[in-house]
């Protein structure tokens, strides 16, 4: 028997519900050849042993060699792996989605997986669409060069896979970068096209993250200082977020209109709502009161050693300061905002000089 061949336009794929037809054969058990931007793929449903048992035969496989997973949004790697590493996270909103597969321990005990996020609407639609974890090796026997077509993969598969999703030639068309995050050194098992010196430099970055309420005022004030300030530095990154962000929106007039005067434009600005895998990758957290400290721990526990009150930086001349929060100038004079923005100047400039 033949295997059916469905053909998808690469950006609309979804059309005719071809994705959810496809889907539904891998949560029966099927197999499913699809395309990604590095090389074609076989797709089968992760928890169904005799689907990956069927996976192993089709590619003539060592069952002592596991496959990797695909997920559709990187906050979901945390259901695959406890792993808190900065430099995980780091790379993953570096990379993501992208040709990066990286090796983490499992949330089984004594186990390690492979975990990728594709950069393809047909496999990220399809990912999503399945509503289970994805087995997804490269769609060639094993030993042999990957497929970056579907016309290659069946030249071995077909028969073998019940459906194949041709959605035109892989972008890339060589598989992902390995990168093995299991131990304390990073180790490259395959380099793609993600290079040893690209992954080298991001994670030699330092990552800081300024945090208010509704990242219009207080925390965007000090992002775009500390960005003026480490403007010469490569290595640094800087982010701002809000925790009760939940439409994007520009930052406040008073705020940019006080930081023009510093020379500092601040106009493009859109407001970010807090993001878990962002805390994860951050290498210090600074928020403005203790109650966005509490939320930030309520949210990633982990990170508690890498938060501070921003004001903890700010020497007023009379010793320990006895109000740790930086209150919101929202609504307030512009003589407010900018009393306000003299205190996280201060700030900022201590940190910067530390960093």
């Amino acid at each position: 028997m033949k295997t059916e061949i469905i053909k998808v336009h690469p950006d609309l794929p979804d059309n005719n519900n071809k994705i959810v037809y496809c889907a539904n054969v891998i949560r029966h058990g099927g197999l499913v050849i699809f395309p990604t931007e590095t090389v074609y793929g076989i797709a089968a449903d992760y928890s169904n042993k005799e689907a990956v048992n069927k996976l192993y035969e089709v590619k003539k496989r060592s069952h002592e060699k596991p496959f990797s997973v695909l997920i559709s949004q990187k906050e979901l790697i945390s259901n695959y792996t406890r792993s808190t590493s900065s430099s995980l996270y780091k790379l993953i909103n570096e990379f993501w989605p992208g040709p990066l597969t990286v090796v983490v321990r499992s949330r089984e005990e004594g186990k390690t997986i492979g975990i990728r996020m594709p950069d393809n609407i047909v496999a990220l639609s399809l990912v999503r669409e399945a509503r289970c974890t994805l087995a997804a090796p490269s769609a060639n026997l094993e030993d042999c060069p990957p497929p970056s077509t579907c016309e290659e993969a069946l030249k071995d598969l077909d028969g073998l896979v019940d459906v194949a999703l041709d959605g035109g030639p892989s972008r890339i068309g060589q598989g992902s970068t390995v990168l093995d995050l299991t131990q304390e050194n990073m180790n490259i098992l395959r380099e793609g096209s993600i290079t040893k010196l690209q992954i080298e430099n991001v994670l030699k970055r330092k990552t800081i993250i300024f945090i208010c309420t509704g990242n219009s005022c207080r925390s965007v004030m000090a992002d775009y200082l500390m960005k003026d300030m480490v403007k010469d530095r490569s290595d640094v990154d800087v982010y701002s977020a809000g925790t009760g962000v939940f439409l994007h929106s520009t930052a406040s007039q008073e705020t940019i209109s006080v930081l023009r005067e510093k020379g500092i434009d601040a106009s493009s600005h859109m407001s970010m709502p807090l993001d878990s895998s962002l805390l994860r990758q951050a290498d210090l957290i600074f928020v403005m009161t203790r109650g966005h400290r509490a939320q930030v721990l309520e949210r990633v526990p982990e990170v508690e050693t890498k938060v501070y009150l921003l004001k903890e930086f700010y020497d007023d001349g009379n010793g320990l300061q006895s109000n740790l929060d930086i209150p919101d100038p929202m609504g307030g004079s512009h003589d407010m905002y900018k009393e306000c923005l003299d205190v996280i100047e201060a700030c900022v400039r201590k940190v910067s000089k530390l960093i």
